[in-house]
Formats: structure tokens, C-alpha cells, sequence
């Protein structure tokens, strides 16, 4: 995985965006006013956050409401700067004052945020991290001006342009989906359905957390978790490939990520983190 990072600030290269179409005045051109009306704005850093070794989101689900408190989505293996969940551990509604830099479009700091719980975090089949908030949504909103990520509930497609936006470095990097990874092997963990990405996405420690975004939808897909940084076969910062027929294949300098979709599942009213709910996949703490 992308190792928590606490070294000084690399400089800073933004992608471009592209520049708003113009309105015509002709019946043709007025349609494609319309339709230009209905796709999401160039992705920026509006939303995103910077933890203190990470990257991370306010996100929403479908169904989240405005009074609920916010949640900040990140990696599992970013929730301290030393240790990390081993493999088959769950961590579930761990009080935190965790806080977090809330970032608008241009990357610029607007406030602080700040923890109640970490509310899920593992590195079991997926490496994700949950903080529930002190404030809600509409709060955020009304405050910063800044609205929440919304996730996405459907599988993402292979060859869709995509975004990972850093908080921590203030960077973004743009490729396409590569393809999907039936197992990714790290050391001693192991994920399911792993997004790969194409070679222009170089992401680098500290960019662990940073949100995915489907550059089509302008919606959350995945979460950025790791990278083959040396060549080695399935060692830390190291991952390995295996398909369904135990085939290893080892691609250096190539980086993945962890789907989100089904993370919306698994959050109940006022973005609680209910296990037992219908359809919900992410594992569970183990039985005493």
C-alpha cells in the first residue's frame, strides 16, 4: 500500500481543465447547450481532505439526508501513522477526534474538521476507513460552502476516464480504468476486485485514501490504495496480481485502487455502519 507519507511537500502540478462550452444562439447549438448543462463540472478538490499521513473525502451515500453526519472516506491502512489492520481485523465504532483540512475547488484549506468515531476500517478484502463527523452535511455545506462526494453504487467500467484527487499533496492524476484484479496480494493482505489503473497515474505515499472519480459521472468509484514500486512479487509496496486460476503477475510501477460501490450498502440512517443490512458485503469484526 502507499505508506503513510510525512515528508515536505513536493511542488505542485495541477491538470488543466477544460474550458466551458460556449452558448450558441442556433436551435442545433441551443441543444447542445442543454445537454452540456447535464455533465458534472471538471473534477477538482472540492470535498477532498488532507490527513495528517493521507488522503481522504467527505462522502455521500444515494441515501444520505442533509441533517446526517458527514463521513470522510480514506484507506484502512491510513487510520495511524505506525500500525495498520492485520489481515482479518475490523475495526467498527472506535471513538476518534481525529481532524481532518477540508479543501475547496482550488485546493485551498477552508476549515478544519473533526471526528466523532472512526466509524469501519479494514485491510480485510478491501482497505477502506470511515470517520463519522461532528458536523452534518448541510452543516459542512452552509458553513464552507462545499459539498459532499456522492458514491457511486454501480461497478465501474473498464476503460472510463478517471481522476485521483490527493489532498495531502494537493496533486491530481488522470488515467483511465486499466481493468479489474481478481486478487491483489500485499504482504500479508489480500483484496477482491481491485481497479487497476493505466500507467499515466503514478501515484505516490501519501496519496494513499485519495478518492477515485469517474471523470463522466463526477462520482466516487474507488479509493486509491496502493502501487508496485520495486518489481517484487507480493511484498509490502509490492503487490502481485493473482487470477482466478492462482496465475501471479507482477506489473512495477503500475497502481491500484479498492471499489466503493458497495460501500452504500452498508449504511443505515443517520450514517451509521450497519454490518446486518441488506446486500452490505464488507466484512465483519470477528465472533467472540
Amino acid at each position: 500500500m502507499r505508506k503513510p507519507y510525512l515528508g515536505a511537500l513536493l511542488a505542485l502540478s495541477l491538470l488543466g481543465a477544460g474550458a466551458a462550452p460556449a452558448i450558441a444562439a442556433t436551435s442545433q447549438d441551443g441543444a447542445a447547450t442543454a445537454a452540456a448543462k447535464h455533465r458534472p463540472k471538471p473534477v477538482d478538490f472540492a470535498g477532498t481532505v488532507a490527513l495528517s499521513n493521507c488522503s481522504g473525502s467527505v462522502v455521500r451515500m444515494p441515501q444520505s439526508r442533509p441533517g446526517d453526519p458527514a463521513l470522510i472516506l480514506s484507506n484502512g491502512h491510513c487510520i495511524t501513522e505506525q500500525d495498520m489492520p492485520g489481515a482479518g481485523e475490523v475495526v467498527l465504532n472506535l471513538p476518534s477526534t481525529r481532524t481532518f483540512a477540508l479543501l475547496n475547488g482550488k485546493a485551498e484549506k477552508v476549515g478544519t474538521l473533526t471526528a466523532s468515531k472512526l466509524a469501519y476500517a479494514t485491510m480485510t478484502d478491501t482497505d477502506i476507513s470511515l470517520y463519522q463527523l461532528t458536523e452534518s452535511y448541510a452543516q459542512i455545506q452552509k458553513k464552507y460552502g462545499i459539498k459532499a462526494l456522492e458514491l457511486n453504487t454501480e461497478h465501474p467500467r473498464q476503460g472510463r476516464a478517471i481522476t485521483v484527487v490527493s489532498g495531502y499533496w494537493k496533486k491530481t492524476y488522470g488515467c483511465n480504468v486499466d481493468g479489474f484484479v481478481h486478487r491483489l496480494k500485499e504482504g500479508e493482505w489480500t483484496w477482491k476486485d481491485s481497479l487497476r489503473y493505466t500507467s499515466a497515474c503514478q501515484t505516490i505515499g501519501g496519496t494513499s485514501g485519495s478518492p477515485v472519480i469517474d471523470n463522466r459521472t463526477g462520482k466516487v468509484v474507488a479509493v486509491n490504495n496502493t502501487g508496485n514500486e520495486d518489481g517484487e512479487r507480493c511484498t509490502l509496496n509490492n503487490p502481485c496480481e493473482v487470477d482466478k486460476r492462482g496465475k501471479v503477475t507482477v506489473r512495477q510501477g503500475i497502481n491500484y485502487a479498492q471499489q466503493t460501490y458497495g460501500i452504500a450498502r452498508c449504511i443505515a440512517r443517520n450514517s451509521q455502519v450497519d454490518l446486518d443490512r441488506h446486500g452490505c458485503r464488507l466484512p465483519e469484526p470477528a465472533r467472540k
